[in-house]
């Protein structure tokens, strides 16, 4: 690997259920690579199958970090992340392996690669709230809010952008401030690294027909039965990481909120709902290249040519 100025990164990202496991264990085998998960639920330690973390076997294939890194109850952020994250990537370039960038929360890749402004990181909780609040009255509603709040941040919004309407709300929220001020006073930090980012997609239709399957097999792999285990170990269903999705499905279920039957539909489409929502964050990130999942040639190709890129 022709060493630059900076050290060379590549980030597989993507959707929940696409397929980038796989992919990212085999070009980190074939590139003598370490994987760094940017998965904002992986992190925990006992949230395995609700989080589809690669199992013992995937793990031994390749080294693996920023995963069993936090207990359900300890507060974690992305300003954390970052920091651990750029941390574990030293460690791996110290050993003259390649780091991997795999996972889906694109605040957390973002983080890694940039820093962040100490907003970004706002209460979860506020965001989900937002989203539900979209969920039920639509992103126009929202759009209202915020053209109050924030005329500025409005007016160069689309009405229909529920994600950047909701990031802007949430900062108002957390801050006071319009989100346009706060940005415009931090700026965004040069990246360290010389990065190549690649997220995968494939037919929506498709995409949510394996959704749907994976869901049905976490269930069937014992799903509830890790969600009752969490809540006999003490973490009550109110914690953040057991508000996230699938957890919180189960813990309705098993606290007496809701049906079985609707306990799956609404896993079902709240995964579906969330996979869009990391589809618009990364179309919305510069210098990204898309691929199917199946590309595995072409993307081993891509990688190895910016490996010997100067």
């Amino acid at each position: 690997m022709i060493q630059t100025e900076k050290p060379k990164v590549i980030v597989i990202c993507g959707p929940t259920g696409i397929g980038k496991t796989e992919l990212s264990l085999s070009l980190a085998e074939g590139f003598n690579g370490c994987i760094v998960s940017a998965d904002s639920m992986q992190i925990y330690r006992h949230m395995n199958i609700g989080t589809a973390k690669p199992d013992a076997q995937e793990r031994s294939r390749v080294p693996h970090y920023m995963m069993d890194v936090a207990d359900p109850d300890e507060a974690f952020s992305a300003a954390r992340f970052s920091k651990e994250g750029r941390q574990a990537i030293d460690q791996i370039l110290g050993m003259r392996k390649l780091p991997f960038v795999v996972g889906g929360t694109g605040l957390y890749i973002r983080a890694l690669l940039h820093g962040l402004f100490e907003t970004e990181s706002v209460d979860p909780v506020i965001i989900r709230q937002l989203e539900n609040a979209v969920d039920v009255h639509g992103a126009g509603r929202l759009h209202d809010r915020l053209a109050v709040c924030d005329p500025k941040a409005a007016a160069r919004i689309h009405p229909n952008d529920a994600y950047r309407i909701i990031r802007a709300l949430a900062v108002f929220e957390a801050t006071g401030r319009p989100v346009s001020e706060v940005q415009k006073d931090h700026g965004f930090k040069e990246c360290p690294f010389d990065v190549l980012k690649i997220c995968l997609n494939m037919d929506r239709n498709v995409l949510y027909d394996r959704i749907n399957q994976r869901v049905d097999a976490m269930v069937a792999g014992g799903l509830l039965y890790e969600v009752k285990q969490l809540l006999e170990m003490g973490y009550a269903s109110q914690l953040r990481p057991m508000q996230a999705i699938g957890y919180r499905h189960m813990a309705d279920f098993i606290e007496g909120r809701v049906s079985w039957d609707d306990t799956i539909f609404l896993l079902k489409r709240d995964t579906r709902r969330f996979a869009k929502r990391q589809l618009t964050w990364f179309t919305k990130e510069p210098d990204m290249i898309w691929a199917l999942p199946d590309e595995k040639a072409a993307i081993s190709e891509w990688v190895r040519g910016f490996l010997t890129s100067l």
